[in-house]
């Protein structure tokens, strides 16, 4: 089977790592010269390659018989060329790449936007709450709008990422101390990179097709999360500032009802703080 990876940043090169040791032949993509060393060690090509190169797309996708874009922005300014442009160039030149039976992208629940903290699964609406995040939107309409009789499209919408090297404590180290707007008591939600590793495989085998959330089984208020920081490391608590709007765009707790019914197991259900 050959696969090709577009945006091999934390996630796709770790998954890059997984299907090549499963004996697939991997082509790697990234923006970056100097990530091609490392890169080779995981897949068995390496393109360098901007999104909106649509020559160098077409010579990725060629011969393929799995896509999986991974991409994320290097700043919070490149959304739209990160995604949205990148996604459109695909789904162009996959018209001429007849091989490619499966599509699958790796995108965030963030596209919910503030649901109160209530559940949602994937029949939720979407609601946007900044631009960046209809971005995300229409880069999913797009995807979705290429599936066809040969062509199976799967989107993760993923929680927060942690795992090795991206602990959650690390990530939060420069709140420490801090007065944070609010109450606290937003919900966020998170996967471990293992578990999507396990997730994107599934994908890929059973095929799936349409919209599957992936989360661990317990999404935290912001209050817990820094509260558990504080407790299990040398982790000054944030105090809050009731008074203060809530500045984070999103707020809900993440059903994986759908992608479990497909035989899905969690290795993480609860955040490792």
């Amino acid at each position: 089977m050959n696969i090709a990876i577009i945006g091999c940043g934390y996630v796709g090169s770790v998954v890059a790592r997984r299907w090549k040791q499963s004996g697939y032949v991997v082509t790697a993509t990234t923006t970056s010269q100097g990530r091609v060393a490392e890169l080779e060690q995981v897949a068995q090509r390496v393109v360098v390659m901007r999104g909106d190169d649509a020559d160098a797309m077409l010579d990725v996708v060629q011969n393929q018989d799995v896509v999986l874009l991974s991409v994320g922005p290097r700043r919070r300014d490149a959304y739209k060329e990160t995604y949205l442009d990148t996604a459109k160039n695909l789904v162009a030149v996959l018209q001429q790449a007849p091989t490619v039976k499966q599509l699958i992208y790796t995108g965030t629940y963030s596209v919910y936007g503030d649901k109160n903290g209530e559940w949602v699964d994937e029949n939720a609406p979407v609601a946007p709450a900044n631009e960046n995040g209809q971005i995300l939107c229409e880069t999913e309409q797009v995807l979705l709008g290429a599936a066809s009789e040969t062509l199976g499209v799967c989107i993760l919408r993923l929680a927060g990422i942690y795992g090795p090297g991206r602990e959650v404590v690390t990530i939060f180290s420069s709140y420490a101390g801090t007065t944070r707007p609010g109450n606290g008591e937003d919900f966020i939600n998170w996967v471990h990179l293992d578990d999507i590793v396990e997730a994107l495989e599934l994908v890929r085998l059973k095929q799936l097709q349409g919209i599957y959330n992936l989360a661990n089984d317990v999404p935290l208020t912001t209050r817990e999360m820094f509260d558990g920081l504080s407790e299990r490391h040398d982790f000054t608590n944030v105090t809050w500032e009731p008074s203060a709007p809530q500045t984070r765009p999103y707020n809900a707790r993440l059903s994986i009802q759908k992608i479990k019914g497909e035989g899905f197991q969690l290795i993480y259900p609860e955040t490792l703080l």
